[in-house]
């Protein structure tokens, strides 16, 4: 498809500087950027591309001041990342090819429902007493449990399991291998040194607007339900326990791992490899760096933590500094007992 650079713009309620009428049909990255292709400058680490680009078009911010003749045309958005995802989000609704109808062989249980516009792909399972909302993507090779219930213009992808008794919300989007229900990690010591597990008889519920990366895991409840609340967005290989309950719009990055019964305000996040123990509640806003271990509750809102056990980012910097310059410190102490 091919668009011209005014039809862009206002796509993105940007502003074209250079000549609107020619067109792109390809969406580039700036390093990479080819006569007929569209970039965007959002990072000023990427600055010097900008000038280098073969791109048609690079989208900018507002307030970018080039520091060099650029060639190419700008389209300039007050922000230009927003901007450019707009773009993509567009770029990928016109397009997705959406499927419809049953593919064979699937199986669909007793008493299930689906609703209209909805795609059951090949060898696909969906158990009894499940209700299916419009135009929900059942994709090949996915595993739906009895009495599971999945909203309006959600999609599951290839290979997801779905564990019986789960909630899914409106427009969700589930990626391939997640987990989601399975048993939470629970075992009661015996006298004898063994372990004797505990039976999970709660659920998941995951509400609207919610993105649960490819592998992820999310543990049904011990009692109750693990909760993923409204415009979660989790990231690939995350495992997520029985009884957690994640606030609305947190983002959660790779390899973390929450432990079970832990709480996760609104608006945090969670980089990659993060560890969190359980049992504990994390304040709304919190920021928390890769790697960090989170050992006890955090009750001040917008903090941002760092370190192997986490605490606050400017305490940690300061002990940094000192703990890289350990070798020379210990050089002069060594100097200083040969002098005594």
């Amino acid at each position: 498809m091919e668009f011209n650079l005014n039809q862009i713009a206002g796509l993105i309620h940007g502003k074209v500087e250079g000549d609107g009428n020619q067109t792109v049909s390809r969406i580039d990255k700036i390093q990479e950027g080819q006569p007929g292709g569209i970039s965007f400058l959002s990072n000023e680490k990427y600055e010097n591309f900008i000038y280098e680009t073969k791109a048609t078009a690079v989208i900018v911010s507002e307030d970018f001041v080039p520091a060099k003749p650029i060639s190419c045309n700008l389209i300039r958005v007050k922000n230009a990342y927003t901007g450019f995802t707009q773009l993509l989000e567009a770029y990928s609704q016109m397009t997705k090819k959406s499927s419809f109808g049953v593919e064979q062989p699937s199986f669909f249980g007793e008493y299930s429902i689906q609703g209209e516009g909805g795609f059951r792909g090949a060898f696909s399972y969906i158990g009894k007493n499940c209700t299916l909302g419009k135009n929900v993507q059942i994709h090949p090779h996915t595993y739906i449990g009895n009495n599971v219930k999945i909203g309006d213009n959600t999609i599951i992808h290839p290979g997801v399991k779905i564990c019986s008794d789960s909630v899914i919300g409106n427009n969700c989007e589930i990626h391939p291998g997640a987990v989601i229900g399975s048993d939470g990690f629970g075992f009661a010591p015996q006298e004898d040194g063994t372990y004797k597990a505990i039976p999970q008889i709660g659920n998941v519920i995951i509400e609207d607007d919610v993105s649960i990366g490819a592998n992820t895991t999310i543990d049904c409840a011990t009692m109750g339900s693990t909760i993923i609340k409204r415009g979660v967005k989790i990231d690939n290989l995350v495992q997520i326990a029985h009884n957690v309950i994640i606030g609305e719009n947190t983002v959660i990055a790779s390899q973390t791992g929450i432990s079970g019964s832990t709480e996760i305000g609104k608006n945090c996040v969670l980089a990659g490899q993060v560890g969190i123990v359980g049992h504990i509640k994390i304040a709304d806003k919190t920021i928390i760096g890769a790697k960090t271990g989170i050992s006890r509750s955090i009750d001040v809102s917008g903090r941002t933590l760092f370190g192997l056990i986490g605490f606050d980012i400017k305490d940690f910097m300061k002990s940094y500094s000192i703990f890289k310059n350990l070798p020379q410190l210990q050089d002069r102490i060594k100097e200083l007992e040969k002098k005594l």
